[in-house]
């Protein structure tokens, strides 16, 4: 605990509403994370006031950190993936899910790289990000698996940060690398090809359509007690992404936020964002991550998905109107 009140303490509280009579709600999210860009929409158009929510925003570093914080119970709503919440519902924490974006990372060459395809991947240096549970990696290797290509020994995998290893893809170092949406679109920016999304693959994988691996995550304890502020909420952030969705002149109010160093950057986060956002019922979200879910189980084992190989059930929260 001694850890989790110095990393607290570490961080900034910043209220978007300060009417009175509104409800209070906590978020943590990272600073230069999509959650944030979302964030500032929503107090530049008055959403939270419209919702009668006071919104307040705890600035971490790290997805660990908002982790931390949610079950330190020092935020009520946080963006990770359902992999973490099954793993936690496994373990006795009863957290859920709601869907908030579908975008995965993707596989990027060089634009002159003979590699054309996910096959030519063999007997090349593949940089990694996120490390060898990442389940941007898992997916294509379970993918590749099918055609009876295991990449973990059929190629020289580096694991890294994604900024380094991004880097290294710059600098030449490596032929291809596995990395975080908005990485991949930083260097599509640059001119480098992608291979493929990780969400071409899900349906090779089992999966019906594109599949929101991220989402709201909060108690579901606290979620029962407060089933109007968290619709209120989700209605929120539809709002926001819907502004985001339609308006080309509302990124360029964001572009600060996004750390875009140029207008080519700034258009491929826009466009791979606007893909990422989820417009299927939550009955098909978690119909089609319990069948990826056993797909990550049977690749990454107990290190990923804890005691269970199956979804917990409860993992996803369904108490949203027309959700």
């Amino acid at each position: 605990m001694h850890f989790v009140r110095m990393l607290l303490a570490t961080v900034v509280w910043i209220t978007l509403g300060t009417f009175c009579s509104a409800d209070e709600l906590r978020v943590a999210v990272q600073k230069t994370g999509t959650f944030a860009w979302e964030l500032a929409v929503i107090r530049a158009h008055d959403l939270d006031k419209q919702a009668n929510l006071s919104v307040k925003v705890l600035e971490l570093a790290s997805p660990e950190a908002g982790k931390i914080a949610l079950r330190a119970g020092n935020a009520d709503v946080i963006v990770t993936d359902w992999l973490w919440v099954s793993r936690e519902r496994a373990l006795g924490a009863k957290l859920t899910f709601y869907p908030y974006s579908s975008a995965l990372g993707a596989v990027m060459v060089p634009a002159s790289s003979p590699i054309k395809g996910l096959a030519d991947l063999k007997g090349r240096k593949l940089a990694v990000a996120g490390g060898p549970i990442d389940k941007n990696w898992l997916l294509l290797q379970a993918w590749l698996k099918r055609d009876g290509i295991d990449l973990k020994s059929d190629a020289t995998i580096a694991y890294g940060a994604p900024p380094l290893l991004a880097a290294k893809m710059l600098s030449g170092e490596m032929d291809a690398t596995v990395n975080y949406w908005n990485f991949c679109a930083s260097l599509e920016a640059k001119g480098f090809r992608r291979i493929a999304g990780i969400e071409d693959l899900l349906p090779k994988l089992g999966a019906t359509g594109r599949t929101a691996m991220l989402g709201y995550v909060f108690d579901e304890t606290w979620a029962n007690a407060n089933q109007d502020k968290v619709a209120r909420f989700i209605a929120m952030s539809r709002k926001a992404k819907e502004i985001l969705a339609t308006s080309d002149a509302e990124w360029e109010n964001i572009a600060p936020l996004t750390g875009a160093p140029d207008a080519a950057t700034l258009r491929a986060y826009r466009d791979r964002y606007r893909e990422g956002i989820p417009r299927r019922p939550v009955a098909d979200e978690e119909a089609d991550a319990r069948i990826l879910y056993r797909v990550l189980a049977g690749i990454g084992g107990p290190e990923l998905v804890g005691p269970t190989p199956e979804l917990v059930s409860g993992t996803f929260y369904h108490a949203i109107p027309g959700g």
